[in-house]
């Protein structure tokens, strides 16, 4: 059998607005979720004895802990087979970053087990897994931009620009359950209910409803904002529930040319990487990433 490679690529939030908190606990939103030419890698080698699982990431749990492995499971469990495979990923998105990277890798490995073993899911039952191991799976298992509604599982596919952007992590870690957890809700603005997202102004609509409480917690993440708008990006923001954050620009010159300036001063991990437009192969995307 074929030893498998799948590209898990980050994703940023452009716009995230929070429309209210609902009965089971997780909040309502509206977001339009972009995926990256960032990317981790996973590795998907036929070969027993059962289910292993490693990662070059000294910090990442090697068992139920890690949503690779969990989404493993799941699969085995849903499929009704036992897996002997050995599942190898090599990280190159930050951990707890708002760049969903576990997200990610999770979906990775249903496509990967589920084309291995010769397809028993369908793409129905695999968006059914997805939604049980997080809210942003599901969308990790399509190609492409797209607005995400509920809590992240009804999606609706976007045509965008292929912007670049320059990448910030300050490397602290931000809890996605601590973020919503001190989000006020009943002080947010309505949200307009857009429905077009203009490709030459983005700034218009590029917002975070997180972005707040993210600040309040690393203060540091709005001077790198306005940083990064004084630098020439069209648009900058706090991506998920951080600690990242992202400055688009139109073009690679003004953003390789942005990260330059701002790495004589910050300390943290930056990268420039595009935003993947729909149907795009892996071949053409994974080497638009420059890490500096």
């Amino acid at each position: 059998m074929e030893t498998l490679r799948r590209l898990c690529p980050a994703k940023i939030n452009l716009y995230l607005r929070v429309l209210g908190r609902r009965s089971d606990g997780y909040h309502e939103l509206v977001t339009v979720m972009q995926p990256l030419s960032l990317a981790d890698e996973l590795t998907v080698t036929p070969g027993g004895p059962g289910l292993r699982f490693s990662c070059d990431h000294p910090g990442l749990p090697p068992g139920e802990g890690n949503l690779v492995w969990r989404a493993a499971r799941a699969f085995e469990q849903a499929a009704g087979r036992r897996l002997n495979v050995h599942l190898t990923l090599r990280k190159r998105i930050p951990v707890a970053a708002g760049l969903g990277g576990g997200s990610s890798d999770a979906g990775a490995a249903l496509l990967a087990l589920n084309r291995l073993a010769d397809g028993p899911l369908s793409q129905e039952d695999l968006h059914r897994l997805a939604r049980q191991l997080g809210a942003d799976v599901p969308f990790f298992l399509e190609d492409g931009p797209a607005v995400a509604r509920g809590v992240g599982e009804i999606l609706t596919p976007l045509d965008l620009s292929p912007y670049w952007y320059v990448l910030l992590n300050p490397g602290v870690p931000l809890s996605t359950r601590w973020v919503y957890e001190n989000l006020d809700v009943g002080g947010l603005a309505p949200d307009p209910g857009l429905q077009s997202w203009d490709q030459d102004h983005p700034g218009d609509w590029v917002k975070n409803d997180l972005e707040g409480v993210a600040v309040r917690r690393l203060p540091e993440l709005a001077a790198r904002i306005l940083q990064l708008k004084e630098l020439g990006a069209a648009a900058a923001a706090v991506s998920g529930s951080g600690p990242t954050v992202f400055g688009l620009f139109f073009g690679l010159a003004g953003a390789r040319s942005a990260a330059a300036i701002i790495r004589r001063t910050f300390p943290g991990w930056l990268a420039v990487a595009r935003g993947l437009t729909r149907h795009e192969l892996p071949a053409d995307w994974e080497n638009d990433v420059w890490m500096l």
